[in-house]
């Protein structure tokens, strides 16, 4: 049921307030849980909610929590799909911590809130006192629009900044640790603290992180497609025997490339370098050709290697396309185009070592869904990668991780890796409820964790997978696992779209359609509904054919359908890993 609205200042009905008084009663209630303390009901309270695609402000807002206890106050952790819009007006203390998601979009469990939040009748915040970190990628145009976004719309509604927005790059850790160190404790100033009492035992950090990745090894590398497939898509197995390490299925797990060498070399030549000039990096001396391979982005150019190059060239086309605010046109002229082809394409440019380097932005890890379940494999890690290779202007192109890893990593050398959990995306709880899957191409990986995951608990359960690609003869990737899973009952329903074995192109939205009757009754019956892949296009398809299921076969209207959709959200049972 949607939450009323309950507007600051109004005096509010008897169903109000039995509403308002049932969620802060419950956290209350939890509060005085956490603190171990009877002095915790005059604590301050300090709510602390995060926007999260793939779980690092989570991590942050546990980070907060955890900074917020040693200062006395009463941290509450929700994302923001647990919250209510009548919920935030009565959330004195509040910190807002989110990543950006595409293009400037919020991320999924962000966009019900502030839908809400940028309705003319959202309730008006003048009691509430706020900060703001948003994490972002400088690589795109819109940084760190969604915290951006969030900030501007508390003041808007009448809530007072305390400490100013705080816009993380990539490297978002020591920026991060600093609006902790400086934010809790302007929050919990002058307020009554308690000396808090954990009584819930602390979760143990993995020793490996991002900045601390462990040093793996290739068990297998296998192709999945046909030799004769338009795609290349790759099964690999990466043991984790020893680390202590341990990841649940809709994890992700998070490779450390390095730059292909043959790569490097053509920079390098382009650069009218050796490589073995010694640059400072990461503070001690290095050669250039180290640092190119190991430390710096160098496919795609940052924006200030491009506003550089478009200056010191004086080319006029890109000159317009940086300047005339014509984002689509200038995509469509970087499409395909890499560092490389710029310095191909303006070879009278000169640039010392040192201010390359300046102008790359640092090499980042990948992250990829675990496809396989530890409750099966332990010890080890399975993906199910796509290989990017393409040719264009003149010469051929590779993904940075994903040729990394079928081409450059040996038995003999160490894959750099370390998970990040996606505590939303989830086999349910309950081994009873259906499980409805939709993961066309490498889509598919969380779902054959999930089914490996379900088979381990002995789920009673209905599975349902939708699945397609191109090719049914090339591109049926884990064809004879899936086969398998049909054959046992593992899989109730299998439907499969591979679009280009006729003549009218089929995708999974279509079979959604097709079997809509069902696919509502088993949303009724208490269903999980899960969806991996492409964002851009794929998962648009896949969540308008859910609103049209819902909206003919449940007889509703496209109001309603929408109400139904956002209440799966809510309770987790519209979940989506998309990228």
């Amino acid at each position: 049921m949607k939450a009323p609205f309950i507007p600051l200042n109004a005096p509010y009905s008897d169903t109000q307030r039995a509403w308002l008084s049932g969620f802060f009663a419950g956290m209350h209630s939890h509060m005085l849980h956490s603190a171990g303390s009877v002095n915790a009901a005059n604590a301050r309270t300090l709510f602390i909610l995060y926007g999260s695609q793939t779980g690092n402000c989570e991590s942050l807002a546990n980070d907060a929590a955890a900074r917020a206890k040693a200062h006395g106050l009463i941290p509450m952790v929700k994302g923001m799909d647990e919250v209510e819009i009548g919920q935030l007006a009565r959330m004195e203390y509040l910190l807002i911590i989110t990543s950006t998601y595409g293009e400037g979009a919020m991320p999924d469990n962000a966009e019900m809130l502030w839908e809400a939040a940028s309705e003319d009748d959202a309730p008006r915040l003048e009691n509430v006192k706020y900060s703001v970190l948003a994490l972002g990628d400088t690589s795109y145009d819109l940084f760190c629009q969604a915290g951006i976004d969030w900030d501007k719309r508390l003041q808007e509604l009448g809530a007072t900044r305390l400490f100013d927005r705080v816009d993380c790059d990539v490297d978002f850790e020591a920026p991060a640790e600093k609006w902790i160190s400086e934010v809790i404790p302007l929050m919990a100033e002058g307020a009554t603290t308690v000396s808090v009492i954990d009584n819930e035992a602390p979760t143990a950090k993995s020793a490996y992180n991002r900045k601390n990745p462990f040093p793996a090894k290739m068990l297998v590398n296998r192709l999945l497609t046909a030799a004769d497939s338009s795609k290349e898509t790759r099964h690999y197995e990466i043991s984790i025997a020893g680390s202590g390490l341990s990841y649940e299925a809709g994890d992700a797990m998070c490779v450390v490339p390095t730059n292909c060498p043959a790569l490097v070399a053509d920079i390098l030549k382009a650069l009218g370098c050796s490589g073995n000039e010694e640059e400072p990096v990461s503070g001690g001396l290095m050669s250039l050709s180290e640092a190119l391979r190991t430390h710096f982005e160098i496919k795609l150019p940052s924006k200030e290697l491009l506003e550089e190059i478009a200056s010191r060239s004086g080319d006029q086309e890109l000159n317009a396309l940086l300047h005339n605010g014509s984002k689509d046109k200038l995509n469509d002229y970087l499409w395909g185009r890499d560092i490389l082809d710029l310095l191909l394409q303006f070879p009278g440019i000169e640039f010392s070592a040192a201010e390359f380097l300046r102008l790359l932005k640092p090499l980042q890890h990948r992250a990829y869904s675990i496809s396989s379940s530890s409750k099966q494999h332990p010890d080890s890690v399975h993906l199910c990668v796509a290989s990017v290779r393409y040719d264009a202007h003149g010469r051929s192109h590779k993904g940075v991780c994903s040729t990394y890893l079928a081409d450059l990593v040996t038995e003999h050398s160490d894959v750099k890796i370390f998970f990040t959990p996606n505590n939303s995306f989830r086999v349910p709880n309950d081994d009873s409820l259906p499980m409805i899957m939709v993961g066309p191409g490498t889509g598919i990986a969380p779902f054959r964790a999930f089914l490996q995951e379900r088979e381990a608990r002995n789920a009673s359960g209905k599975n349902w997978l939708f699945f397609g690609d191109r090719n049914a003869a090339t591109d049926f990737i884990y064809r004879e696992e899936i086969e398998a899973m049909q054959a046992s009952g593992l899989l109730a329903r299998l439907d499969l779209a591979f679009s280009r074995d006729q003549a009218e192109k089929i995708y999974v939205q279509d079979r959604m359609l097709e079997n809509g009757a069902e696919l509502y009754a088993w949303l009724e019956q208490g269903g999980y509904f899960f969806v991996c892949g492409d964002a851009y296009r794929m998962a648009k398809d896949v969540d308008q054919a859910l609103h049209d299921v819902i909206r003919i076969h449940g007889n509703k209207s496209v109001t309603e359908a929408a109400e139904y959709v956002n209440q799966r959200r809510k309770d987790k049972r519209y979940v989506r890993d998309v990228y």
